[in-house]
């Protein structure tokens, strides 16, 4: 895999409605989400991170600007529409940035380190999909050879590609803690708690 060109994507167009402000901007050990998302990406590995963007656009945006090497920020007008549409919008970057394979990730699994993202490539065999396996489900983070870019792309809707990672052929690195995420104001306070993690919600790409 070494010679490989791997991208990645960091879905970051949701509103947050249930939080009630942008998940993207909150700090977890110092560090903004959305910052963390593409230093861990990079820390894999990844030549070029694509951080797609819709809701709250701007202050995401200006944050991102400071990030250095720049990172390449897609802008989904379609983000109301589910994550699906934000995927299909990262995959047609990355097949014409000639990536061999793309990670995606959120920027709110708060456990997602680079030694996990590292494992998913290792595990991989070129004509697979590979994800993570938390909660008896396979999710994100995620990496899809250069063979799936296609289906990405005809993604549409909120289920993101949650079928995609349930067909047969799909390879499984486990990933216990990857249930945790931020979509409530509760866990908002669970994080600023440092609690480990909270009750088990969105346990496939959502």
């Amino acid at each position: 895999m070494s010679n490989r060109r791997l991208a990645a994507l960091v879905l970051a167009a949701g509103a947050s409605t249930r939080l009630g402000q942008p998940k993207q901007l909150l700090y977890f050990q110092g560090e903004l989400l959305v910052k963390r998302a593409v230093r861990v990406a990079r820390e894999a590995g990844a030549h070029t991170v694509f951080v797609v963007l819709g809701a709250h656009y701007q202050p995401i945006f200006q944050e991102l600007s400071t990030v250095d090497p720049p990172v390449r920020v897609l802008l989904n007008q379609g983000w109301h529409l589910g994550m699906g549409n934000s995927i299909a919008l990262g995959a047609a970057a990355a097949e014409r940035d000639e990536a061999d394979d793309l990670l995606v990730l959120t920027c709110d699994q708060i456990h997602v380190t680079a030694e996990h993202l590292r494992l998913l490539v290792r595990a991989s065999r070129r004509d697979h999909v590979v994800a993570s396996l938390y909660a008896e489900h396979r999710g994100v983070p995620a990496l899809f050879p250069e063979f799936s870019f296609q289906a990405l792309q005809a993604l549409r809707g909120d289920r993101g590609a949650r079928d995609l990672l349930q067909q047969e052929d799909v390879l499984s690195v486990p990933f216990p803690l990857g249930y945790v995420d931020v979509d409530t104001p509760e866990d908002l306070d669970a994080l600023n708690a440092g609690q480990p993690g909270w009750a088990t919600r969105n346990l496939a790409v959502s």
